[in-house]
């Protein structure tokens, strides 16, 4: 036991330090930099790894999901119209340009913001408000092929960007809705007046229909009465009665036959008392 080192401990403890340090792990969906004496040795891709202890160290990691950059711009239309845009940039670091990705460019958000800024201001004010919502696919195609063409170059894949909410200016927008409001109204008398067109010219042929039946009806009325008064003629003829006592004979049977249909109200008879007073002395 004599020949046994305290230094014996810290050298099996320096050991183990020694061996945890040379082993790591890399997460899925994750790259990590390995640097030897400072200079760029190796790309570690997801699983367990080996490095030489003090020598190599781990410079940084680089993550490979997909990733979603939100940019809020704001920037006035031709129409003189200021609004705000929310502009969502989705990208990733291609697995094959990890190296240029993380030595190229050190803070990636602030060079994606700063190119939508450029196409937005760009793209926006060429256009009035009510074309920015309807076109707003279009510029989101232009910042991701502005995007692409930029950022490819230091390993990094646009996978889409989408234009998620445009807000213009609170007074707008009230005046937007009462426009809208407007339009709905005037929309809503046109159907009015029309309906009440529709229902007078309906009217207007009912009744005219009805009269052309009611004068109908009443030429058929006096053709049938004619006829009747022919029939009669003919039938006192055969009788021995000529054609000027037949016709008087009939003339009286229709007076006392009004005067029969006038007795069944008396404000009518009345009436008519009054208007023949010289004809009916007995009325």
């Amino acid at each position: 036991m004599s020949g046994f080192s305290p230094l014996f401990p810290l050298l099996i403890l320096f050991l183990v330090i020694l061996l945890f340090s040379a082993v790591f792990t890399v997460k899925q969906q994750t790259a990590v930099i390995v640097e030897r004496f400072g200079k760029y040795n190796s790309i570690r891709q997801s699983g367990l790894h080996f490095k030489i202890p003090i020598i190599d160290r781990l410079a940084g990691k680089i993550n490979l999901k997909i990733q979603q950059l939100d940019v809020i711009i704001e920037t006035k239309t031709k129409d003189n119209v200021f609004v705000k845009m929310k502009v969502s940039v989705q990208f990733k670091v291609l697995q094959d340009k990890v190296y240029d990705a993380f030595y190229k460019l050190e803070y990636p958000h602030d060079q994606i913001t700063s190119y939508v800024f450029d196409v937005v201001r760009a793209e926006v004010p060429k256009l009035i408000l009510d074309d920015v919502f309807e076109r707003k696919d279009d510029i989101a195609i232009a910042v991701k092929r502005e995007l692409n063409e930029a950022m490819t170059t230091y390993g990094y894949d646009i996978i889409n960007t989408l234009i998620t909410d445009i807000d213009p200016d609170i007074q707008v927008k009230n005046a937007m809705n009462r426009i809208n409001a407007a339009d709905r109204e005037k929309t809503a008398a046109e159907y009015e007046a029309e309906a009440g067109r529709i229902r007078i010219v309906a009217k207007a042929k009912a009744e005219a229909e009805s009269k052309r039946l009611q004068g109908q009806g009443i030429a058929d009325q006096r053709r049938e009465i004619a006829r009747g008064l022919v029939e009669s003629v003919d039938i006192l003829n055969k009788v021995g009665i000529n054609s000027q006592e037949a016709s008087a004979l009939i003339v009286v049977t229709q007076h006392y036959d009004t005067l029969q249909a006038i007795g069944a109200d008396t404000n009518q008879t009345l009436s008519y008392c009054r208007t023949h007073l010289m004809r009916v002395p007995k009325c």
